[in-house]
């Protein structure tokens, strides 16, 4: 079973998330802000796909798509960022930043386990 980490300070967004994928066949990590992420990173190892709100106290998810990208463990992990800033300076941002894709929030069940399994598919066929 494939292993998706989700970010997002809202406690409502992340349960809602976390149940579309857990529905669509993941295992489901889940963290309200990047240091618990880290943290988990450091505990369980590094998930197959990373999900990750951009608005988020302390560190953004801008932010920690980038040490995201900077750790051995996680450079190649697809990170799919979910926002509900949809300017294209936060686009460009987010993708600046290493994402993998960046979409918008609200997201409906079928599009998030969709885009989560396209973006697993892709990473397995590149190695």
């Amino acid at each position: 079973m494939k292993r998706v980490l989700v970010v997002d300070d809202e406690i409502g967004a992340l349960t809602l998330i976390g149940i579309m994928l857990e529905r669509g066949g993941f295992e489901v990590l889940k963290a309200q802000h990047a240091r618990e992420a880290l943290h988990l990173l450091d505990m369980e190892g590094a998930p197959d796909i990373f999900i990750l709100d951009v608005m988020m106290p302390e560190i953004d998810g801008i932010q920690l798509c980038r040490m995201l990208r900077e750790r051995e463990e996680t450079k190649d992990v697809p990170v799919l960022i979910l926002s509900a800033r949809s300017d294209a300076k936060s686009v460009i941002q987010g993708m600046e930043a290493g994402a993998t894709d960046y979409i918008l929030k609200p997201i409906f069940h079928h599009n998030l386990v969709e885009k989560v399994r396209n973006l697993l598919n892709m990473g397995a066929t590149a190695d």
